[in-house]
Parts: structure tokens; sequence; C-alpha cells
């Protein structure tokens, strides 16, 4: 993961009529109409490499929701940014787009291609999911960071109640705070899979042999019901200190609210209530 450490991610100059971007780049607002809101992300993208969004707001009244994938087309290079990415710029060929629902997200592979992995025993593992524990989210060979790939709820007095849907990652995938994520996995030479992350639970291959020739950009899509969305950036390499203590904090409490019977400072209880 070299390859990806301390790249920043921003969004490209370059993105549909109807899209505002805030100074930093991070943040793409459509700001009318519920089309012409394609963006691209500023850089291509490498092996492993996660573009990760949030959705910050939403739009009642539209029909569809967040739309993400990949191109091999430099933004730079078209004519003009199609109205819709499924399925203007998917015709167009060379891109890759998957349609964000409430439900049915998940890809169903082929009976036989996966399964779950059995331990050194030869015994399948079915451990249960612990709260704010696991570090890593693997697809297939690739290790991205868990830290930052799950939404989590505003401050507030009940944010707690919603711990039981973070466990379960059974945040909706088109809520406010709903964090989504394109990646592309190599498989063999000179083509890959891509996968669409959602709150941190792999939906599988959406799209499958991409070649791998071209640099491929992320293309996210605000559209109809999603207005407004920002890059969340992820970290590779080692933890931080802070990280590392957080995660130890939150390992062993039941809930975020249990964290104010600590004997902690306010400023590291509110650090590790949400992050």
């Amino acid at each position: 993961m070299a390859a990806v450490l301390g790249q920043f991610m921003e969004f490209h100059p370059v993105h549909g009529t109807n899209v505002r971007l805030d100074p930093s780049r991070t943040q793409a607002t459509r700001v009318e109409s519920f089309a012409n809101g394609v963006c691209f992300s500023k850089d291509p993208l490498s092996p492993g490499e996660i573009f990760l969004v949030e959705i910050e707001e939403k739009e009642l009244g539209w029909c569809g929701h967040l739309r993400i994938g990949l191109t091999a087309h430099d933004p730079r290079t078209l004519e003009t940014v199609p109205e819709y990415s499924l399925p203007d710029l998917v015709e167009m060929g060379d891109s890759w787009v998957f349609a964000i629902t409430r439900n049915h997200n998940k890809v169903v592979e082929d009976e036989g291609e996966v399964g779950e992995q059995p331990n050194v025993s030869g015994e399948i593992e079915n451990k249960p999911k612990t709260f704010f524990t696991n570090t890593h989210l693997y697809v297939e060979n690739v290790c991205i960071p868990l830290d930052k790939l799950v939404g989590r709820s505003r401050p507030g007095r009940y944010s707690h109640i919603l711990d039981d849907l973070y466990k379960s990652n059974a945040l909706p995938p088109t809520a406010r705070r709903s964090r989504i994520g394109v990646v592309y996995v190599p498989k063999g030479q000179g083509y890959a899979d891509m996968h669409i992350i959602i709150n941190g639970e792999d939906m599988g291959a959406s799209a499958k042999r991409i070649p791998t020739n071209k640099p491929l950009y992320a293309i996210v899509d605000v559209f109809a019901a999603t207005k407004c969305v920002r890059i969340v950036q992820v970290e590779y390499g080692f933890a931080s200190l802070q990280t590392l203590c957080r995660k130890t904090i939150q390992k062993h409490i039941i809930h975020r609210m249990a964290l104010d019977w600590l004997e902690l400072p306010e400023l590291l209880k509110h650090y590790c209530k949400y992050e």
C-alpha cells in the first residue's frame, strides 16, 4: 500500500453543471434539479485504494440515490460531462457504475465462487462481531483500515441508540452519514474487479475483469435524493498513538454513552464517542 500513503483525496475540477464544490474540493453539492451531478476523483486510484464519501444531505421528492464507480476516461478529455453516470457515461464505454439502493446492494456470487474460509484446523470460523474492535476490512488480497469506513450518528443525547446498528453495519446505505466507497482489486495480469464498500461491508465484485491498462478515476454521481457528499480521507500505514489509545478504550465499553461514566477529560470522551 506504499503507493497510496499520504495522498489527499479531492474531487476533480471537471464535473456536472449542477455541482458546486467547496473550496477544499472535498464536498460536492448538487445545487438544483436531480441530474448533472457527476463528479470524478482528482487523481486516478491505485490498486486497493478506496475513494470514500459520506452522504451529508438528502433531498426529498426524487426517486433514486447515489451512484458510484470507476472510469478510464480522463475527465479533462471529456467534451461535456454526461447528464447521468447511468446510462450516459457507461454507454461511452470504459466506465463501470453501481447504483446504490436502500436494500439489495449485495452482489450475489455464483455458487462455489466464494464461501466461508476455514481456519487452520479445517473448521468454519463464525466469530461474533465485537463493538469497535475490528481494525481492517479485507477485500480478497486488499487490506483497508476500517476506522473511517463506517458512518457515525451526529453527536446527540440519544445517539447511543444507534450503536446496535453500527455493530451489524445496518445503517441504511442511502441514509445521511452513510459512508460509501469504491475500490478495485487486481485479478491477474491486466485486469481487476470493482468492489463497492458500504459502511465497512464489502458488497462483492460489482464489475469484473476491468482492464487496468489505463488509469482509473472514481465516479461519484450526486443523483436524485442524494444532494451533498463529502470525501472521507482514509489513512493507510501504522495507526497513530492517539488512534491506538482510542481503540483500547472503545474495546472495553458497551456503547458510546458508557464513556460518560469514565473519569476522562471531556475532549477525550468526545473523541472516543464519535470517531
